[in-house]
Parts: structure tokens; C-alpha cells; sequence
């Protein structure tokens, strides 16, 4: 296979044209369109569909894209780490976050590995949706509780756990008496089971307020309309000094925090050093260490 012209395809694959890919890699049009004719031919096979104001990858266009631009990109880097002598980090890290980590720890994190990584330009999306790496062209996900995946590979960085919480002025309801609560689906279970240090219990609630985030949530929870469920890490300082009690740990609430990457893929020194730094950054992975990054 021509490994000029594979290039050339995934060039024109990236940029979504041979116009722009064209202008993007300062090369003529006709060359990249013939380079793409002749690996068509030398594979029997059409990459793209050719319309008169649109190029779309084909099945197996979108096959060939996925495995030869991150091939590439491998031998890219490796080229690069050789000619500096060594496995520099260097280049684009794109990460997607979500979004509560995202606004209690990533900042901080992101400050202290430009810091010691300045050849690395970090770019960090926030969301709590499931992203398309290879689609989507991100290096790294960071997820919570994801389901399994036999593309990615990854490691647990961080632990943590749900718990029930309320202002001091709030008083737990006796018997079957249901709590105000503060939640984040409108179909939250009527009913929070929850381990307390004399046992396991059940909380009766009834929704007052409803809250897409959970720093949303820790606000009115602080305020004092109802209780919550909230990560520990989240409230840890507020139980503390006593600005929030503690109601029990929920049952089945354990939250684990991953980072995730493709799993046929090489990692390269800019992942490996990101995942090196979360490590530094939260070496035993427990929720005081996050509850640290979060502050008060």
C-alpha cells in the first residue's frame, strides 16, 4: 500500500474535502484527489461517496480512517520522540471531563500539568455525555461509573460515594413522614435507602425542588429547602463544620471516576503523562483527596 497516498486520504477524510484539506495542508487539490483515485484502485474499493456539493466517507472508508489515522499519528509521534532523543510530551491532549469534575478539580489540574508539560497545549470539553473518541477526536475520556466498552481501555483514578445530607434546620422526618428533597431526574425513587452507623434506614422524600447539576443541588441543599444526595467529596468540608448533616451513605452509591482510552491504540507520551499526573494528583484515589481540589 501506498503510504503517501493513505496519508493523503486521511488528510481529506479529516478535513471532510480535498478543497479544504487542500488549503489545510498546502498541497494542490488535483494531487491529493489522485493520490485517493489510485489507493481506490489499488484497493478495489470506494472510500468516499462523491456528491456534487459533499464527500462522505463510505462503510469502509470510515473503516480504513479509523485505523490509519491513529496508525499514523503513532508514527508521527514516534518519529518525533527519536529525532528529539526521547519521549518529550509534546503536541494536542483533547479531554472530555465531566461536567461537576470539571468545575471542582480539572482547572486546577489542567494549571499544574501546562506548568510541568509546556510543550503540551491541553484542551479540555466539558460533558457528561457519551463522546465518540475516534469521531470525536479526543485522546482521553474521563467518565463516571461507564458502562463497558471493548474499544477503550482505562483505569480507575478516583472513588467516591453518594450520601444523604441536609441543613441543620431541616429535621429528619420521623416514621413515614417524607424529607423535602432537592434532586436531579423528577423520577427519583420516592423512597432513599441509606446505611447510618446503627444500621440501614429508609428516607421517605418528597421533591421540591428539581436540579440538573449537582453544584445546583449542593447550593439549595446549603440553603436549606431539602436534603440531597451528593458525593461526599462534594460536601465533606460542609459536614465538617457542621454547615450540613450527614443522614447515612446511600446504598449502591459508590461512584468510580475513569480515564479511558482506545484500546488498539499506543499510548502516546502526552497520555501517558496525563494519566502519570492524575496518579500524583490523587494517589491513594480516595474522596478526601478530590474533597481537597473541591475546598469550600
Amino acid at each position: 500500500m501506498d503510504l503517501v497516498a493513505l496519508a493523503d486520504f486521511v488528510i481529506v477524510a479529516r478535513h471532510g474535502g480535498f478543497g479544504r484539506a487542500a488549503r489545510a495542508a498546502a498541497r494542490p487539490k488535483a494531487t491529493l484527489s489522485r493520490r485517493v483515485a489510485e489507493l481506490e484502485a489499488s484497493l478495489g474499493l470506494r472510500l468516499f461517496e462523491r456528491g456534487a456539493r459533499m464527500l462522505k466517507l463510505t462503510e469502509e472508508g470510515r473503516a480504513l480512517y479509523e485505523r490509519a489515522g491513529r496508525l499514523l499519528t503513532e508514527l508521527d509521534e514516534t518519529a518525533a520522540a527519536i529525532s528529539s532523543g526521547g519521549e518529550r510530551p509534546r503536541g494536542r491532549l483533547r479531554i472530555s471531563a465531566p461536567l461537576v469534575f470539571s468545575q471542582t478539580a480539572m482547572g486546577k489540574i489542567a494549571a499544574g500539568f501546562a506548568l510541568k508539560y509546556p510543550e503540551v497545549r491541553l484542551d479540555v470539553s466539558t460533558e457528561d455525555r457519551s463522546v465518540d473518541m475516534i469521531e470525536e477526536g479526543f485522546d482521553l475520556v474521563i467518565r463516571v461509573n461507564p458502562d463497558p466498552d471493548d474499544s477503550l481501555v482505562g483505569r480507575v483514578f478516583l472513588r467516591d460515594r453518594l450520601v444523604v445530607v441536609a441543613s441543620p434546620d431541616l429535621a429528619r422526618p420521623l416514621g413515614h413522614h417524607p424529607a423535602p428533597a432537592v434532586v436531579r431526574t423528577a423520577g427519583d425513587r420516592p423512597i432513599w435507602a441509606v446505611k447510618t452507623p446503627t444500621g440501614r434506614a429508609t428516607i421517605a422524600i418528597q421533591p421540591v425542588l428539581t436540579l440538573s447539576s449537582l453544584i445546583m443541588v449542593r447550593g439549595a441543599v446549603r440553603a436549606g429547602v431539602g436534603a440531597g444526595r451528593l458525593p461526599v467529596s462534594l460536601v465533606s468540608h460542609d459536614i465538617a463544620d457542621g454547615s450540613l448533616i450527614h443522614w447515612g451513605d446511600v446504598e449502591g452509591g459508590d461512584i468510580t471516576l475513569w480515564a479511558l482510552y482506545p484500546s488498539r491504540r499506543l499510548l502516546s507520551a502526552r497520555v501517558s503523562a496525563f494519566l502519570d499526573y492524575l496518579k500524583q494528583a490523587f494517589p491513594m484515589g480516595t474522596p478526601d483527596e478530590l474533597a481537597a481540589y473541591v475546598g469550600k
